[in-house]
């Protein structure tokens, strides 16, 4: 993990803001804060960050609403969300909107560094080890095309789709593995790296949200197909224009 990677700690409460931004500096991150969503997108666009540790419940626009923000902007900037104890519906909420990660409340700010140093070195080694790649790879699928050197996604009718770091690295998985049955071990190897999943979930709610781009029905999906007791399957015939 880069010891100069720059966090920006959102939450309304100034101890919290205050005792964070304390401990993260003795560990030799940079840190920044801010008590709202104006003063987070104001710090974004100032600074150059990192990661976000970023408060489900904010005074005005909330922790789900921001994230959705910078998703649909197409940001990829690493979040990991504070959520209240016992809010499961609002974590998996905050998961498909495309937080990297949770940590709930009250937290131990060791669990929150770790999640953090995780999170960062998910982030590095998926841009160290991914190949180079010609200007203009697509790979296309059902009339949909998926540019690797950009990252963008494209509908039979033309229109791009926003897709969160996790997403791609989903889609990219089963494009470059079609017609093959993958179990949740191989998706998470090959799309992120086990140890920087720390919840069982994740490829359940990831392949759900990815379902919801491509249009794919979730009660009789077509594109990727649930295999029971063996993982999913993505259907479609793939090519390399």
């Amino acid at each position: 993990m880069d010891s100069n990677a720059h966090i920006l700690v959102v939450d309304d409460d100034r101890e919290i803001r205050d005792l964070l931004a304390r401990f993260l500096a003795r560990h030799g991150l940079k840190v920044s804060t801010a008590p709202d969503g104006p003063g987070m997108m104001k710090a974004l666009e100032d600074r150059h960050i990192d990661l976000v540790v970023l408060d489900l419940m904010l005074p005005g626009e909330d922790g789900l609403s921001l994230t959705r923000r910078l998703r649909e902007a197409r940001s990829q900037i690493p979040i990991v969300m504070l959520t209240a104890m016992g809010e499961d519906t609002d974590r998996i909420v905050g998961l498909e909107m495309g937080a990297d990660d949770y940590v709930p409340k009250p937290f131990n700010p060791r669990e929150l560094l770790a999640r953090i140093k995780a999170v960062l070195r998910r982030v590095q080694t998926a841009s160290d080890s991914a190949p180079p790649l010609p200007h203009g790879a697509r790979i296309v699928f059902l009339g949909w095309t998926l540019d690797l050197a950009t990252r963008d996604l494209v509908s039979p009718d033309g229109v791009t789709i926003a897709l969160s770091a996790g997403e791609f690295s989903l889609l990219q998985v089963f494009v470059e593995h079609p017609r093959r049955v993958l179990s949740r071990d191989q998706l998470l190897d090959f799309a992120r790296g086990r140890s920087a999943i720390p919840f069982d979930r994740s490829i359940d709610i990831q392949v759900s949200r990815l379902r919801r781009r491509l249009g794919d029905d979730a009660k009789d999906p077509q594109l990727i197909k649930t295999v029971r007791g063996g993982g999913y399957l993505f259907a479609a015939e793939v090519s390399r224009p």
